[in-house]
This record gives C-alpha cells, sequence and structure tokens, in this order.
C-alpha cells in the first residue's frame, strides 16, 4: 500500500485538524530524494502555473506518486477553454438545479466544493459531478441563474486558509470519508503493498464476473498482497486513492466505464480494461476492418450505410441467407438479428439504423458451440465453449421474459486445437495486453473470429472450472506486476 502525504504551506495551516504523522510541509516534500511511490494530497496555496503547489504535483508525478491534483487538472483550471471542455458533461446535472432551486431567492451562488462534497444538500449531485471531472481537493464555483437554467460561471481552486470554522468541518469530514485510510485504518493493519478498485454494477443484469468470483479476486489479491475493494461508478472520486482499477462492469463506449478508464489510466493507475482497449473491443465495425486488413480470419462481412438504405438488397447478393445483422456496439447476443431473406434485412436494417450509421452484416456459420479463449498478457488464461441456448440460434435469448442460455465447458489449454489458441492469440497482438475473451467457431479445418471482448466473463463455476483460483491468481498477479513497474517508473 502506498504511503499517504498530506502536503501544506506550513505545518501550521493544519492546527484547526487532528494531528497526522501523513502531514509534510510543502518545502520538505520538494527538497526530499526519496522516491518512494505515494499518494499525495496537495493543499498548497498557490497552484498557480510555476507556483510552489504546481511544483508539488509535479514533482510527485515524476517521483511515481498518485497526487491530487494532478498537473493536468491544475492545467485544466488555468485555462477557461479546457475546463469548459471538462466540465461539458455537467450538463444533465445543471438541468437538475432548475428545479431543486426553484425557491432560491438569489441569482447567482458561490459554493465550496471539498472533495465532491459543499455544504448545501440540493447540490450535493452537481458537487460530486464536479469534482469527478475537475479532482482537485478543494474548489470555489460561481453558478447564475440565466432565462435558460443555471450556469457554471467560474471554477478556481480554494486555499486551505480561506475556510471558516464551518467549512473546516465539512472539509474534515469530507476528506475522512475520501481517503478510507487516513485515521481510519490503524497503521500496523497496512498489511498490503497496494490498493486495487474493482469497478462494479450491482444493478445489472449480466455481469462479466458473479458474486462468487468478485469474492476470489479479493481473495487472491490479498494472497498477491493487493487489497482489493469493490467500487461503483459513484465512487469515481476516490480513484486518486488506488494504484489500479479493475473493470468488471460491462464497457461501452460514451459510458462511465470509459471514462473512469481514461480517468484512472490518466492519474497513472494500472488499468484492466485499458481505454485503448474498450475503444478497439466494443464497436464490432472498428473489429471486423481491423482483422480484415491484418489477415485475421473472419466471417464474410459487408458494412452496410445507413445512407445506403435502397442499395441493400444489392449489396447482399454476393452473400447467401440467413445473414446475421448487427449493430456496432452490442453485447451478450443483444443487438444482433438474424435475417432469412432480402426483405428481412431492409426491414431489420431500418430498425437498427435507428440507433447507428454503420450495421455489420455477417455470413452465418450455424455451429453448436463457440470457442472462447481468454487471453492475458498475450498468454491463454482459459479455454471454455459456449453453447447455444436451447432451441435458439445464440448463446443468449432474449426473446423471454428472463434471458436464456446455453451451457458450457471448460478445458485445458492443451486440450484445445491449435488452430484456435493459434487465431486467438494472432487476434490479440491487435489489441494490447490487456484481459481478452476471444469468441471463435471452428467449421472443419476453418477457424474463425467472432469478436474480441476487452470484459470477458470470469464467473465462478464457469471459466475457473479447469484452474480454480490459480485463475485469479494470475490475473492479480499481472496486476502486481504492472503496479510494481509502476511503482519504478516503468510502463506497463
Amino acid at each position: 500500500m502506498c504511503a499517504l502525504r498530506i502536503v501544506v504551506d506550513r505545518s501550521d495551516d493544519w492546527r484547526p485538524y487532528y494531528p497526522t504523522d501523513d502531514l509534510i510541509e510543502a518545502d520538505t516534500f520538494l527538497a526530499q530524494i526519496e522516491h518512494t511511490p505515494k499518494r499525495v494530497i496537495n493543499l498548497c496555496t498557490n497552484l498557480d502555473y510555476l507556483g510552489r503547489g504546481y511544483y508539488v504535483s509535479l514533482l510527485a508525478q515524476a517521483r511515481g506518486s498518485r497526487v491530487l491534483p494532478s498537473v493536468d487538472t491544475l492545467n485544466t483550471l488555468r485555462r477557461k477553454s479546457t475546463t469548459a471542455m471538462q466540465l461539458e458533461g455537467l450538463a444533465p446535472a445543471l438541468e437538475e438545479l432548475n428545479d431543486l432551486l426553484r425557491d432560491e431567492c438569489m441569482d447567482s451562488i458561490t459554493i465550496e466544493v471539498m472533495f465532491g462534497e459543499c455544504h448545501d444538500s440540493r447540490l450535493s449531485r452537481f458537487s460530486r459531478r464536479l469534482f469527478e471531472r475537475l479532482p482537485c481537493p478543494l474548489l470555489e464555483a460561481r453558478l447564475e441563474r440565466r432565462i435558460t437554467g443555471w450556469r457554471l460561471l467560474r471554477v478556481r481552486p480554494l486555499s486551505l486558509k480561506s475556510l471558516n470554522v464551518d467549512s473546516q468541518e465539512l472539509f474534515s469530514r469530507a476528506l475522512n470519508r475520501y481517503s478510507r485510510d487516513i485515521w481510519r485504518t490503524p497503521r500496523s493493519k497496512r498489511r498490503y503493498r497496494f490498493d486495487l478498485a474493482m469497478l462494479v454494477n450491482p444493478e445489472e443484469r449480466l455481469p462479466p464476473s458473479n458474486k462468487g468470483a468478485l469474492k476470489e479476486f479479493i481473495r487472491a489479491g490479498r494472497r498477491c498482497g493487493i487489497d482489493v475493494a469493490l467500487i461503483t461508478h459513484r465512487d469515481a472520486g476516490r480513484l486518486a486513492e488506488f494504484d489500479g482499477l479493475f473493470l468488471r462492469e460491462t464497457t461501452a463506449l460514451d459510458h462511465h466505464t470509459w471514462r473512469l478508464a481514461r480517468r484512472a489510466e490518466h492519474e497513472g493507475l494500472s488499468v484492466i480494461d485499458a481505454p485503448q482497449d474498450i475503444l478497439r473491443c466494443t464497436n464490432k465495425v472498428y473489429l471486423h476492418e481491423l482483422l480484415r486488413t491484418k489477415g485475421v480470419p473472419t466471417p464474410k462481412a459487408q458494412l452496410l450505410q445507413r445512407s445506403s438504405t435502397v442499395r441493400l438488397k444489392h449489396q447482399a447478393q454476393t452473400m447467401d441467407y440467413p445473414l446475421v445483422l448487427k449493430v456496432p456496439d452490442g453485447s451478450f447476443s443483444r443487438g444482433i438479428v438474424k435475417v432469412s431473406s432480402s426483405d428481412e434485412l431492409v426491414r431489420e436494417a431500418q430498425r437498427l439504423f435507428a440507433s447507428s450509421d454503420l450495421l455489420l452484416l455477417q455470413e452465418w456459420l450455424p455451429t453448436e458451440f463457440d470457442w472462447r479463449i481468454g487471453v492475458l498478457n498475450g498468454t491463454p488464461l482459459f479455454a471454455s465453449r459456449y453453447f447455444m441456448a436451447r432451441g435458439h440460434w445464440q448463446i443468449y435469448d432474449h426473446s423471454g421474459k428472463s434471458v436464456k442460455s446455453g451451457g458450457f465447458t471448460t478445458h485445458a489449454i492443451e486440450d484445445v486445437p491449435k488452430a484456435v489458441i493459434k487465431t486467438a492469440l494472432k487476434a490479440t497482438r491487435l489489441i494490447g495486453n490487456g484481459l481478452y475473451g476471444v469468441d471463435l467457431k471452428q467449421i472443419g479445418d476453418r477457424v474463425v473470429v467472432i469478436e474480441i471482448n476487452d470484459n470477458p466473463n470470469i464467473d465462478a463455476g464457469i471459466e475457473d472450472a479447469v484452474l480454480g483460483r490459480k485463475l485469479y491468481e494470475n490475473i492479480m498477479a499481472v496486476f502486481l506486476q504492472r503496479m510494481e513497474n509502476r511503482g519504478r517508473g516503468r510502463t506497463g
């Protein structure tokens, strides 16, 4: 576990708060020559470019520490244009204020935001969202009512020394909640070398890992010296507490999983799934073009454009029905339909074009099962066969009130046809060195890649049926190696 440092201009600045050994003056911090990675909370007053506080964040990052605020956040706060870009996603939270502040008599409000918390409960959600986008410990935001609603006029860092008694109390509580082990975890219990956040969504119908698997990940992490904590997207403001992020929620672009992965990577965390992996794997059109141009065998396919709807029947003439029509970002067999005629193709395409300008039309390759090869860090991890749902042509059947799926078998890697393993590894080398699930079909001697999943299922009792707890330990070992490498200044 990384040690914590709270950096202030002078130790007297901390006089209103509970004493802590984690406190250090800025001049002392800047003069240090030991570079053991730490978690740093920078509370210096002068955060301007090339000011003392700026250098605290700059040198903390250079030493491999995770610091709040980061240099990027400080630079964003300096530039009005980049701040506006960073805050574009706040529109929904601002719209909510129109109802929440309907009875507000003032036309402008200035709020203090401390680790995402504020005094006014009406502004709690807005404050949290602001902190998620500009992770700075202390912020001052000015809101103004316009004809069209409330607008954010200004955001700037707030000085610790400027806080009144009420604000000091809020700061103390917010800091306590933000950093769970500043005072609440006795130093004698800090036996883990690293902290790993595992992102989950308790409301997800088809999560990538069941509860049994999540427990196994936690146990395996602790055996490797990693304290694994479950978080949800609402904990985005806590990312700087951790050394790594493991996404066990189904990923998508333009989604909080993508934004959290990007932010975590930017903060210097080891991330699986990396943003690049999400980008490359979640869009079937991108995957199709990538695999095709690199010579990885895939089903015969064509890209369909919304602007060329009148040519759909003509485009499909070179392919034999039935065919499979896919939206680019479907998952768990969703957004995928089988069409048996040109008329059905046109009808279904028009329906799916409502959500995407491009669709993928593929040949249908009926098989009893799909191979799923798990690949981690360029090495085969597990091999399962996913069978089609009873009476259905896909693994998952969404046609009823509940989702039905087919059976499975899991096999030792050495028992899998070599062509299947070889093709899976060839495909993932084009993506990166993360954790992937490659879906393949084998028809006689022909092996084709159906898709590559950046967020593969790992469920207790299924994918771990051969390796058992070793499966989870292998994944945690990769995190351990990468977090160690980052601590020594190398990427991983």
